[in-house]
C-alpha cells in the first residue's frame, strides 16, 4: 500500500534530531530515553509523510470511540487492538523498507519492485484482517436493536479513563506530525506530558466526584499535573504556550469522552 509520501526523505527529521542531541536537548545515545525518542520519531515520520498511515491513525481513533460507545468487553478490545497493531506494524515496516531501498537504489530494478510489492501486500493482508475482525466484533453490538449505548460504562470508568488517555496521545502525535515542530517526546506544540497529566487530572476529578473528599483528591491531582507542566517549562523543553496547549487538549479530550460516553 505505497503512499504518495514515498519520495519524501527522512533525512530532514533525522538531521533535526541529531542537531538537538548535539545541543544537549535530546538524551545521549544508548539511554532508554534515547531509544524511545527515536522509536517515536519513526512513528511520527510515518504519520507525517505516509498517507495510508494517516488513514490508519484516523481509523484507530474511530475504532476507539466505537469501542467506548458500544461498551466492548476486555477480550473484544484486546482482539481489536491486536488487529489494529498488526496493520500499523505492517505499515511501519513497509515505510522502512521503502526508505532503505530508495536510499541506495535510484534506478528501476525488478527485485526492488518485488520487495516493495511484497511489503505492500503485507499491509493489505493486515488491513483485510482488521476489517474482518471489526466486522465480527462490532456486528452483534450494532445490529442488536435492544442494545443501549453506554449501558454499563458508569460501572466501568476505567475504560473511559483509558480511552481518554489513548485518544489524547493519538491527538498529540497527530498534531506534532502535522506541524513538524519538536521531536516526539521533547519540544513542540502541544506538550504531550502536560496533555497526559491534565487528562489524568480531569478523569480523576470526574470519577471521584460522587465520593467524599472529592475536592481534595481533585486538588492533589491538579497539583501533580501542574508540577509536570512546570517541570517541562523549567527544563527548557517546552514553552508556556506549548504546555498550556497540552493542558487544554488533555482536559478537553477527557471532558468530551466522559460527556459523550459517560
Amino acid at each position: 500500500m505505497s503512499s504518495s509520501g514515498r519520495n519524501r526523505s527522512p533525512r530532514g527529521l533525522t538531521a533535526r534530531l541529531l542537531r538537538r542531541r548535539r545541543e544537549g536537548v535530546l538524551p545521549k545515545q544508548g539511554s532508554l530515553r534515547w531509544s524511545f525518542t527515536w522509536a517515536f520519531a519513526g512513528i511520527v515520520y510515518a504519520i507525517r509523510t505516509q498517507r495510508n498511515m494517516q488513514l490508519h491513525i484516523a481509523a484507530v481513533a474511530i475504532v476507539l470511540i466505537l469501542g467506548l460507545a458500544l461498551n466492548l468487553s476486555r477480550l473484544e478490545l484486546a482482539v481489536v487492538i491486536g488487529a489494529i497493531s498488526l496493520v500499523l506494524v505492517a505499515e511501519l515496516f513497509n515505510t522502512a523498507i521503502e526508505a532503505a531501498i530508495d536510499a541506495v537504489i535510484t534506478d528501476y530494478h525488478p527485485l526492488v519492485k518485488i520487495a516493495k510489492d511484497v511489503a505492500a501486500g503485507a499491509v493489505l493482508i493486515g488491513s483485510v484482517n482488521a476489517v474482518a475482525t471489526a466486522y465480527l466484533v462490532f456486528y452483534s453490538h450494532i445490529s442488536d436493536p435492544q442494545h443501549e449505548l453506554n449501558s454499563s460504562l458508569h460501572a466501568a470508568p476505567t475504560l473511559l479513563v483509558a480511552g481518554a488517555l489513548l485518544l489524547t496521545i493519538v491527538a498529540v502525535l497527530a498534531i506534532k506530525a502535522y506541524t513538524g515542530h519538536g521531536s516526539p517526546l521533547r519540544g513542540g506544540l502541544p506538550s504531550g506530558h502536560a496533555a497526559a497529566a491534565f487528562a489524568a487530572w480531569t478523569a480523576i476529578t470526574i470519577v471521584a466526584d460522587p465520593f467524599s473528599h472529592a475536592g481534595l483528591v481533585s486538588m492533589l491531582a491538579f497539583l501533580m499535573a501542574l508540577l509536570v507542566a512546570q517541570s517541562r517549562v523549567e527544563a527548557g523543553i517546552h514553552s508556556a504556550i506549548e504546555v498550556g496547549a497540552g493542558a487544554i487538549l488533555g482536559t478537553g479530550m477527557t471532558i468530551i469522552v466522559f460527556q459523550v460516553f459517560g
